[in-house]
């Protein structure tokens, strides 16, 4: 298969998607560990809903909410997870998700950022932007941040009460006065190309932001201003992430590496001090799961597989420790609770890993089907703000 290709299964439902009246909702199969396990983790094509049911089993409809309800199965020992609702717009394909103080927030095609209550799913408004396609959203308590198809980002600040209220409160980069001359320089502060990913580094108040112009560049929040703009990759960046232990920098991009970058303080610039590459195809998604102990890295790629990194304890250098293999295409997205992993496929599947405490062993726990497209993206969203333990007391939320 050539991963570099462009007649992949994702461009071939991006350009011969025709148009549908909305159909039921699909459900998510579930599998066990032990039904995994006798399956010898093989996969079979998603199935969709049936077009009829039962008496008694049609999906209600909330007042007031585009959500489908699924109907609640018969209680069952071996049953772990379950599709809670179902949501259709029609604003095209949903490219990002981001979750806080009890909201979702997603951004499509649209240049609305639509928002959404927890647990009940209500549509409590939205966000509107002067450029459309949000490509990602960042979220971090009551602030809130989105790239756009214009190549810039928007900050916005909202509050959570019985109404939703919501503010712009500036641009990145922000706008500089007409008699003034714009840079010549090479660290010109906007990007030339989409903005494909952002990560904030919550101590210090920086925002960074990956784009297809293949640099990557450090913004302060409080003042808006660019502090470092640096070429990280030969190829698109598609994936940033920051550790919040040690404010490292990893990034990931077409080019089929990891690289990790390093801030000096004194001069607010950053300085490449790994860079991690097993295999040459395409790195799409990255996790990182940090605990007391130990810390691991983990990079999806347009193979299907998922590399992971075990850091050292006393240095800050990563060792290879593994893949997991199980999806038939592109790794999308990734999300990491606790010791759980969560990845989403161009194959329209959803794997739940889980890490043994103390080893590199990995197990894949279940496999969630159902989509009909491509999952590009989802949030983890603990439960009750437990986090993931022992008895799964936790809630995963997937839009695509």
């Amino acid at each position: 298969m050539d991963f570099y290709g462009k007649r992949t299964l994702l461009s071939l439902m991006d350009t011969e998607k025709p148009e549908q009246p909305p159909q039921s909702p699909v459900h998510l199969r579930v599998q066990t560990h032990r039904e995994i396990s006798e399956q010898d983790v093989q996969f079979s094509p998603p199935r969709p809903s049936s077009t009829t049911t039962s008496d008694g089993m049609f999906p209600m409809m909330m007042p007031d909410s585009p959500w489908t309800l699924s109907p609640l199965p018969t209680p069952s020992p071996s049953l772990l997870y379950h599709c809670i609702a179902s949501l259709h717009r029609h604003e095209g394909n949903i490219y990002a998700i981001a979750a806080s103080k009890g909201l979702v927030f997603t951004g499509s095609n649209s240049s609305r950022i639509r928002v959404w209550k927890q647990p009940d799913c209500m549509d409590r408004g939205y966000l509107k932007a002067s450029s459309g396609e949000v490509r990602a959203i960042l979220a971090y308590s009551n602030m809130l941040f989105s790239t756009h198809k214009d190549h810039k980002i928007r900050i916005w600040t909202f509050t959570v009460s019985d109404s939703f209220k919501s503010k712009k409160v500036g641009t990145l980069p922000r706008k500089t006065s007409i008699l003034l001359f714009p840079s010549r320089g090479k660290n010109t502060p906007k990007h030339k190309d989409s903005v494909s990913c952002m990560a904030y580094y919550h101590s210090e108040g920086l925002l960074y932001t990956g784009s297809h112009d293949r640099t990557v560049k450090a913004w302060r929040v409080s003042d808006r201003k660019c502090v470092d703009s640096f070429v990280a990759h030969e190829d698109n960046v598609n994936a940033i992430l920051v550790n919040q232990d040690d404010g490292c920098v990893f990034t990931g991009s077409s080019d089929g590496s990891v690289k990790i970058w390093r801030r000096v303080y004194t001069e607010d610039s950053h300085t490449l001090t790994m860079t991690l590459k097993f295999q040459p195809s395409p790195v799409n998604a990255l996790a990182l799961s940090c605990s007391f102990n130990h810390c691991f890295h983990y990079s999806g790629s347009s193979d299907g597989m998922i590399n992971f990194w075990e850091k050292e304890r006393l240095c800050y250098r990563f060792n290879h420790g593994g893949f997991l293999q199980g999806h038939r295409f592109a790794v999308l997205c990734l999300a990491t609770v606790g010791n759980m992993i969560f990845s989403g496929s161009e194959d329209t599947t959803i794997r739940v890993w889980r890490r043994e405490e103390g080893s590199c062993y990995h197990e894949c726990l279940t496999v969630l089907d159902g989509h009909r497209g491509p999952v590009k993206c989802f949030g983890c969203v603990p439960r009750d703000g437990k986090g993931c333990d022992g008895d799964f007391s936790w809630e995963l939320r997937v839009l695509v």
